[in-house]
């Protein structure tokens, strides 16, 4: 009796580049050449409290986390310390950030977690990091690449907007995007290639009203109209 083979699936057609491989890279050039080695503005001192500055970030500004966390690194700077000084203290350390009291319980789970699962050590790992409370695939992004030199890409609501707006990768989800631009990025601009994008974001290509008229990748992005400069 002839034996029935199940129908193969195929593999789903890939996308077409919505750019074209040489605007990728002089924008990636252009952000290069006058930034070439972007920093995050969140302020840490390891890669642990890193991880918490991180975590303590989400639906907050890095400006008002690194107010918030200017004390409480200088007394609690591995994930034993922070046990030590317990949740009531890290709660009232950090109650000027929003979500505070959630963030605390966040702060003292991944710090017992640390130590009961990886040695006090932030795991190199993006599934290992995303056990941890708090931790998303965005922030375990963020702590790879800038801890661990990994050429992640953290998609925040700036860089999701500028990978849209441009457009370089757009998608409807963080993950759609982040996954569009490990595509089309070339490698030697990857490391940083977040941080690019999310700066200009921020500073440049603004949510309400872009300054186009000082953005150095203006006559390669799409984006219509484009903001004229106040007379």
């Amino acid at each position: 009796m002839p034996v029935s083979k199940a129908p193969v699936s195929k593999a789903p057609a890939a996308k077409a580049p919505v750019v074209d491989p040489a605007v990728v890279e002089e924008i990636f050039h252009r952000f290069h050449r006058v930034d070439p080695e972007p920093k995050g503005e969140l302020d840490y001192v390891n890669a642990y409290t890193l991880l918490v500055a991180v975590v303590l970030s989400a639906q907050a500004t890095d400006v008002g986390v690194n107010k918030a966390t200017r004390a409480l690194f200088a007394i609690a700077d591995t994930p034993q310390k922070m046990l030590d000084l317990g949740e009531d203290k890290v709660r009232d350390h950090i109650k000027t950030i929003g979500l505070f009291r959630a963030k605390a319980k966040n702060v003292i789970g991944l710090s017992r977690d640390l130590i009961a699962t990886f040695g006090g050590e932030v795991p190199m790992s993006r599934a290992a990091l995303e056990t941890l409370p708090g931790v998303g695939r965005k922030s375990a992004n963020v702590v790879m690449n800038i801890a661990f030199g990994e050429p992640t890409i953290a998609v925040d609501t700036h860089l999701f907007r500028v990978a849209n707006r441009i457009p370089l990768a757009p998608g409807k989800t963080p993950l759609e995007v982040e996954l569009g631009l490990e595509a089309i990025i070339p490698e030697r601009y990857r490391r940083h290639a977040h941080h690019w994008l999310i700066l200009h974001g921020r500073y440049v290509c603004k949510a309400r009203k872009p300054e186009c008229w000082r953005c150095l990748i203006r006559d390669l992005c799409r984006f219509e109209p484009k903001t004229p400069a106040v007379a």
